[in-house]
């Protein structure tokens, strides 16, 4: 399988919370969340919490790929969990977590995951593309993102409206993310395909996927069509330029666009 990767952080100078990363027969990505300035919590931070949790799955792929996807990310978010369970308050509501989507291959079959708002899209054989996402933190985050824009970011009033947001994290009626409990795992979406019905596949974070789904510049053809022609940065240079366009605040984007799956099949 080839797999080319894009990352790109909101601005210029800071840093990028996501996180890709690939091996013969899988893909994983990543996408940090949390509040600035909040050491006192955690003081590893969001980007440092998105890469362990990704190195940590790229890992157990590799070691035991015989495992559900669902599972291995629990073990994962256990894993990075007792790596600063010591040292920081893992429980806290805004302590760092992620969304996570992950595709594999492996005995003739497409197989993929999605925790949170990140998506996954499958290219088939026949028929249009297969998207894969949870909207259930979509749905809540929706609610607040006119409040969200309307105040400074960093400043208080934005930091009281994320805890809000963030307080329907990993509980009934609310949505779910890796964070500290292993059990969110369960709450994955999950599937797969025949490996001969999908001739590729991309895993986009939210600050990607938003050409589709906030903007509207483009369906899911068109983006897998942009993708075959010009790459991954490509879709990110046009999700920078709406963002331009409509003063909307940016986002880390990342996207790992998959091909040639038979060569692991």
């Amino acid at each position: 399988m080839r797999v080319t990767m894009a990352s790109v952080p909101a601005r210029a100078g800071r840093t990028n919370e996501d996180f890709t990363g690939a091996l013969p027969s899988a893909a994983v990505l990543v996408d940090g969340a949390g509040i600035a300035d909040t050491e006192s919590i955690c003081r590893h931070g969001v980007a440092w919490y998105a890469s362990r949790l990704g190195g940590s799955l790229l890992g157990l792929l590799s070691l035991v790929p015989q495992r559900g996807l669902a599972a291995l990310l629990a073990e994962a978010i256990d894993q990075v969990t007792d790596l600063h369970r010591g040292s920081c308050d893992v429980t806290n509501p805004i302590s760092p977590s992620a969304t996570v989507a992950i595709l594999r291959l492996t005995d003739g079959l497409v197989e993929h995951l999605v925790l949170g708002d990140s998506v996954v899209v499958l290219d088939r054989t026949d028929g249009g593309p297969l998207v894969v996402s949870d909207p259930r933190e979509v749905i809540i985050s929706r609610s607040y993102e006119s409040a969200l824009g309307a105040t400074v970011e960093g400043g208080d009033d934005y930091h009281r409206i994320l805890r809000e947001l963030r307080a329907n994290r990993n509980r009934p009626g609310g949505f779910w993310v890796a964070k500290d409990d292993p059990r969110a795992a369960d709450e994955a979406v999950t599937g797969s395909r025949l490996l001969s019905e999908v001739t590729g596949a991309v895993l986009l974070s939210n600050g990607a996927s938003r050409l589709v789904d906030r903007f509207g510049l483009a369906d899911w053809p068109q983006v897998m069509a942009v993708l075959a022609a010009n790459g991954p940065a490509d879709i990110i240079r046009r999700v920078r330029q709406a963002e331009a366009d409509q003063a909307v605040r940016a986002d880390d984007a990342s996207i790992a666009y998959c091909t040639d799956l038979g060569g692991a099949a």
